[in-house]
């Protein structure tokens, strides 16, 4: 029977964050990042190149300040969990490769953490009592998705979007208001002045099941501001920006308790870099008290890109032996599942 508290390193390295954590069980001893987002915000958004570089110079460091700050020795370490897909393909190789060398001079097991299940298993991190089944609303900027996890290993998709994912659009629509990158934390600080008062369409479709579609909505603030601009009226920016937020975010956290209703579970999750939104952690608490179910919210620090959710998930998978060999490779994309 594996131990049931094991030492985890977990290493994270699919976009512009280097990250290391050090977990014990369900326990975060450690959790340190290394950012390059500065850098990026110079051109607008990330470049892989300048990405990847950033990761070889960080990752040896950042895994160090975990293991410091934890008072964890690697000698003591029962496996490190580290993400392979998806992301950005040479930000991956950079982290997987670390771990996998950590690995074999240690000889301990690799675990290969999916980046979408480590959003799902943040919601851990804040509640050391979780339990399947409930659901999770997961927004980041490659997923978008409603699922019900029904057990530690499993979960169904009961809505996802058709197209853009919620993160990608938010990141979109700041551009076109004109503010740095990162995207998604200014157009919430922008819509705290606004109100939303521009009838933006539903990012929910009017098709059958629970499907969203943020492609529509994304154009739908495009046309507006350019049409605005052609007609030589001044737009309100901090309007477009809470009435964007508003019609992205209602719909999933109203279906997301819909959904908890429905399969008679008494928790909604939420996980992903979105869920760092303010407007959605407030509203879905709200919506969540006021139909008597629990609301479990990771901290903010948590949702966006961390190895604290990675070494979460890499928990989950020591716990049922589900180990990886050292011939895994990184993967840009991987399957919702």
């Amino acid at each position: 029977m594996p131990d049931p508290t094991p030492l985890i390193l977990g290493v994270e390295s699919s976009c512009d964050e280097t990250c290391a954590a050090v977990i014990r069980g369900r326990k975060l001893l450690s959790s340190e990042i290394i950012s390059s987002a500065t850098e990026q915000a110079k051109y607008g958004g990330v470049v892989p190149e300048i990405a990847s570089r950033a990761h070889t110079d960080a990752v040896s460091r950042v895994v160090a300040r975990a293991l410091e700050s934890a008072h964890i020795s690697p000698q003591n370490l029962d496996a490190v969990a580290v993400t392979y897909g998806a992301g950005l393909l040479g930000a991956l190789l950079v982290g997987l490769s670390f771990a996998k060398g950590f690995c074999y001079s240690l000889n301990i097991p690799l675990i290969g953490v999916s980046h979408i299940r480590g959003h799902i298993a943040a919601a851990y991190l804040d509640c050391e009592t979780l339990k399947p089944p409930y659901i999770t609303l997961l927004a980041s900027g490659g997923h978008t998705a409603l699922l019900l996890s029904e057990s530690y290993s499993s979960f169904r998709v009961l809505g996802e979007t058709v197209d853009d994912a919620a993160g990608e659009a938010f990141d979109k629509c700041a551009r076109v208001l004109s503010l740095p990158y990162p995207g998604g934390p200014n157009i919430e600080k922008l819509a705290l002045g606004g109100t939303p008062c521009i009838p933006f369409p539903s990012a929910l479709t009017r098709e059958g099941g629970v499907r969203f579609s943020y492609s529509g909505l994304k154009t739908a603030v495009i046309n507006y501001c350019r049409n605005s601009e052609q007609n030589g009226v001044k737009i309100n920016r901090a309007d477009v920006a809470a009435s964007f937020q508003k019609a992205a975010l209602d719909p999933l956290i109203e279906k997301a308790v819909e959904l908890a209703l429905e399969y008679g579970v008494d928790t909604v999750c939420a996980g992903g870099g979105v869920a760092a939104n303010g407007y959605l952690r407030e509203k879905l608490q709200y919506m969540c008290a006021k139909s008597g179910l629990k609301a479990v919210l990771p901290q903010k620090k948590y949702c966006t890109d961390n190895a604290a959710m990675i070494a979460a998930e890499g928990y989950l998978q020591y716990l049922q032996g589900n180990f990886s060999p050292l011939s895994l490779n990184a993967a840009a994309q991987v399957p919702l599942k």
